[in-house]
This record gives structure tokens, sequence and C-alpha cells, in this order.
């Protein structure tokens, strides 16, 4: 990774593994364009006992996202699993804990995109995605989505929204991501990467 090119950020919140491999497949779209990095990071569980705590560093899968990767980054890739039609809780509560950063304006200004894997075809995909992008408004952020340039978007049997990338996964999580999920992943992974460089040059 080269410290003088622009990072976008990659932050997901993954129960079962679902989330992550669109979270993948976006970073590897950012990182097909040349000068741009991708920065993958995840959020701790939300415990029912609330005496328990995460380990610092989680067991696998991406490191715990900080306050810096927010100041770092050039753009961000927010998912989600879908919870009856809204992001999980455990992202939403690390949403909620940024109000330094929105009042410092740290977002403002970049360009965002959000994704999400449901457990049924109708499960929620649109509303999810919606639900994330709400606070990213407040935060000032620019939202992207999916044109219809991207043909998949008209053949898709599974995920795939003009509001972003989506994964249908099946109830037991272990559908595999279709062709076409994978390609819009990508795609918008592409798309984020070349306009933060486009913002990032500009600045």
């Amino acid at each position: 990774m080269n410290q003088t090119n622009p990072i976008i950020l990659v932050l997901y919140y993954s129960r079962h593994g679902a989330t992550r491999k669109l979270a993948e497949l976006i970073a590897q779209g950012i990182e097909s364009v040349p000068g741009v990095d991708a920065r993958l990071r995840t959020v701790p569980a939300i415990s029912t006992v609330t005496e328990a705590t995460e380990p610092a560093i989680p067991p696998a899968g991406a490191p715990y996202v900080e306050a810096q990767d927010l100041a770092e980054c050039a753009g961000l890739a927010l998912g989600s699993p879908t919870r009856f039609g809204n992001m999980a809780s455990s992202l939403k509560y690390f949403l909620d804990g940024t109000a330094a950063e929105w009042l410092a304006g740290t977002l403002s200004g970049k360009p965002a995109v959000v994704f999400t894997s449901t457990g049924s075809l109708h499960g929620g995909q649109e509303s999810t995605l919606l639900s994330m992008i709400i606070p990213l408004l407040h935060h000032g952020m620019m939202i992207m989505g999916l044109p219809y340039s991207n043909p998949e978007l008209m053949t898709t049997t599974s995920g795939g929204t003009p509001y972003g990338p989506t994964h249908w996964a099946g109830v037991d999580g272990n559908k595999a991501v279709s062709e076409d999920e994978k390609r819009l992943a990508i795609a918008m992974g592409r798309r984020l990467a070349e306009t933060a460089a486009r913002l990032h040059g500009a600045s």
C-alpha cells in the first residue's frame, strides 16, 4: 500500500461471512483502479451480556475500525447484513458513536456506497441500503449507486440493486455469490475508487 495513494475504507459487519464476501469483491474493484488502495475494516459484535467485551483483535477477517480510518479515507463503502429490513445493530452502534467525526466534518464531501446481504431474496435488501444511507447523508457524504449502464442489473435473478451491491445468501448463508452479484460488486468498487481519485486529485 502506497501511503500517498487515496484510501477507500471498506467498512462492514458480517455475522456468517456473506457480507464479508461482498466487501472483498468491492475491495477488488477498488484496487483495480491504479493509484487507489482499499482498506478493509469491521466492527465488533454487540453482546447481549453487558459485562462481555470483544477481543482487541478479531479472531478472523479484517481488523476493527478506528477513528483514524475515517479520517484517512478518501471514500467509504459501508456494508451490513439485513436485520428486519435494517442494518445490523453492531454497525448502527458504531455509527452512533461518530458524533465527533460528524462535528468535525471528517467525512463531509467524500463519496460513499452501501452494500448488504440477505437470507431471502426479498428480505429487505433495498430498505437496508436506504437505512445505511441516512447517517452518511448526515455526515455530508456524497452517495453513489449503481447505474443501469451495468447490464447485470437487468439480468440478475439474485442480488443487485441500483442502490448498491447485494447478495442473496440463502437461509443458511451458504449460497455462493452469483456472477451477476460479483460483477456488480466489483463495478461498484471501481466506480467509487475512480470518483474518489478524481476528487482527491482536485483537492
